[in-house]
């Protein structure tokens, strides 16, 4: 791959690399002026320069990027993101580890082959709304988080979503937008009458568009990949009253953003780190409640821990309780104390260090009557291992005091060396751990039953449905879909319709199977007794394995539903958007987002995989972010409107 325009100042290190011809002192001219032999020298050093970094990726990168780990985006996700976002990747974030085995010279000749060319912002000026259109009004919120509501059901009644299950058996398409050089859409927005407050991924921008038409009313720029949904907080009331409520976004260097939802201008962002210098993650949507905001945290250093050099491992998870309005901290929770060393080496005679690990990937769901925050965790990267990984934990909103906790899973210690045909130095034994990557991607969602009973229930990445006495953590039932696995079982959350909560496997790997089990399943809120499931399989005919790579492998379902009206809005991992009958099962339809797109703004684009949180409903319509860049999924770049025909 070559690319040559728009050439950060990095590329004077290029030289070192460079072959040079000598260039004559009466060079034969072309007719731009320019030598012949100067042409020949610019040629051979984009070439040679190009070929350094194929080498470079080839020795560094290949064996994980080219299909080696599942996990790992391909070469082609890669080409979708920024030089910055790249460069950040390999210094301080995700990558930073393997990062450090790269000089500077080498990592700017990486960073300029890897990064897509700089993205031109004037089609955003070009798409700006009308005057008649530029009003905003936050007085009724489809959709202000992207649970729904504080208890995180990811229910929408007819009247907030403004959509009847009787007419939701045939959608077209109101509008799209492409988003130029973007490789995945994975964010819920925040759904107003007039206003979709949308965080477009590694566009770095925050959009305010118009519900009706796709124009867009502002735009802010976070300076950086956007990574978790919207969430809209509260108008404050009292001795603050009259104060605005804010839009909440977050992005891929862990900081929280504080924006005014009126004109797009920033009001504070605020890091979410917990331990400097372990690379953080906020993927999980902020919760807020009483002016003040709850953000979960995850830290774990699972991908640091591939490389045998790193003192695995140093991360861990938690929630930071802030003020809504000025970002001040109240209190913190950690799932363990700080990682020290062990005293142990691991074979490549690395020291080692733990506890480490359980992050918090999903939003909290929040209990007002027993002033209670849930959250869930993810496993143990380093021993020893702790009770709070793969884990429901209740805190006190006040004090961010544990009031109980239930591991669904114990001893599941697992990082990045747990991958590949041969496992690296800093995967535990398997006397010592199960090593499963049975995390908790699933926010905790508290359903009260219509006899007054209550469930709190989530998704497991095992495949297990857990329901427990939000009370004290008490097992009421649970189910288990197929045996799951790093890629399999429950990723991104579930919903209930009030009776029957609803469990998206997606479980990777040919078709069929006797042990995998990618699909929809249905289960009775009160005694978890199974009701309905849909069974997924693969869509590759008419050309369309030419349009989804991976159709006959990733086909199950991964993204967190939505139930809108009795209809279950589920997304699968090849593009396709199912619409159920909550009740039944029945499908109601299927559409194919992985198609080629020429967005209403006017840039040519085009579907892929439905992942993550990407499934969102209000004001008439349902809105779709079609593409995810990671796992050996396709790429897309398009946000759809979709309304009843």
């Amino acid at each position: 791959m070559m690319k040559w325009a728009n050439r950060p100042a990095a590329f004077a290190l290029l030289l070192l690399f460079t072959v040079y011809q000598p260039v004559q002192s009466q060079a034969p001219t072309q007719e731009n002026g320019q030598s012949t032999s100067q042409t020949t020298t610019q040629a051979v050093t984009q070439t040679s320069a190009d070929n350094a970094g194929e080498q470079l990726f080839a020795q560094h990168c290949a064996a994980c990027h080219e299909g080696g780990d599942p996990r790992a985006p391909s070469l082609a996700s890669l080409n979708t993101m920024s030089a910055d976002d790249l460069r950040f990747a390999l210094t301080g974030g995700v990558m930073s580890a393997q990062g450090q085995s790269l000089n500077e010279s080498q990592l700017a000749i990486l960073v300029e082959h890897l990064a897509r060319d700089p993205v031109s912002d004037n089609w955003i000026a070009a798409n700006r709304c009308s005057d008649e259109r530029m009003a905003i009004s936050l007085d009724k919120a489809s959709l202000a988080s992207p649970g729904g509501g504080l208890e995180f059901g990811r229910q929408l009644s007819a009247s907030q979503s403004g959509l009847q299950k009787s007419n939701l058996s045939a959608l077209e398409v109101a509008w799209s937008i492409v988003f130029p050089g973007v490789g995945g859409l994975r964010s819920s927005p925040v759904i107003t009458e007039d206003t979709l407050f949308y965080p477009a991924a590694s566009s770095t921008h925050v959009f305010a568009i118009d519900v009706a038409s796709g124009c867009i009313k502002w735009s802010y720029d976070a300076g950086t990949s956007l990574r978790g949904s919207a969430v809209l907080g509260e108008t404050v009331s009292g001795e603050q009253a009259n104060k605005q409520a804010l839009l909440y976004v977050t992005d891929e260097r862990a900081r929280l953003h504080a924006i005014n939802p009126i004109d797009g201008e920033p009001v504070w962002v605020r890091s979410g780190v917990l331990d400097d210098g372990m690379h953080t993650r906020l993927t999980g949507a902020p919760v807020v409640f009483e002016s003040r905001l709850y953000l979960p945290v995850s830290a774990s250093g699972v991908q640091r821990g591939a490389l045998d050099t790193h003192e695995c491992c140093d991360g861990r998870g938690g929630v930071i309780a802030l003020d809504a309005m000025s970002g001040e901290e109240i209190w913190r929770y950690v799932t363990m104390p700080p990682a020290d060393y062990t005293g142990e080496r691991n074979p490549a005679g690395t020291r080692l260090r733990g506890p480490s690990g359980a992050p918090v990937w999903a939003s909290p769901s929040l209990d007002t009557e027993r002033r209670q925050l849930y959250i869930t965790t993810g496993e143990n990267t380093s021993l020893p291992a702790t009770d709070t990984s793969n884990a429901f934990i209740a805190l006190d909103i006040d004090s961010g005091e544990v009031v109980w906790q239930f591991q669904a899973v114990a001893n599941d210690v697992w990082n990045m060396a747990c991958t590949g045909r041969e496992y690296g130095a800093n995967c535990p034994t398997e006397s010592d751990s199960i090593r499963k990557d049975w995390d908790f991607g699933s926010a905790p969602a508290l359903v009260t039953l219509a006899s007054g009973e209550q469930r709190l229930l989530a998704g497991q990445k095992s495949g297990h449905l857990w329901a427990l006495n939000p009370a004290n953590g008490e097992v009421l039932w649970q189910q288990r879909v197929g045996d799951g696995g790093a890629l399999g079982g429950n990723h991104w959350g579930i919903a209930h319709d009030g009776e029957r909560v609803f469990l998206p496997i997606s479980d990777p790997g040919p078709y069929p199977s006797t042990d995998r089990f990618p699909g929809v399943y249905a289960f009775d809120l009160m005694s978890g007794e199974p009701v309905w499931s849909y069974s997924a399989s693969p869509a590759c005919e008419s050309g369309r394995q030419r349009r989804v790579d991976n159709c006959d492998t990733r086909f199950g379902f991964s993204a967190m539903p939505l139930v809108v009206d009795e209809v279950v809005v589920a997304g699968a991992v090849d593009g396709r958007l199912y619409l159920f009958d909550s009740e039944n099962g029945s499908v109601l339809g299927v559409y194919d987002t992985a198609v080629p797109f020429q967005g209403d703004n006017g840039i040519p684009g085009h579907g892929g995989s439905l992942d993550a949180h990407t499934i969102s409903a209000g004001s008439g319509m349902i809105f779709v972010g079609s593409g995810y860049n990671r796992f050996s999924q396709r790429e897309g770049n398009v946000l759809i409107a979709y309304r009843p025909r």
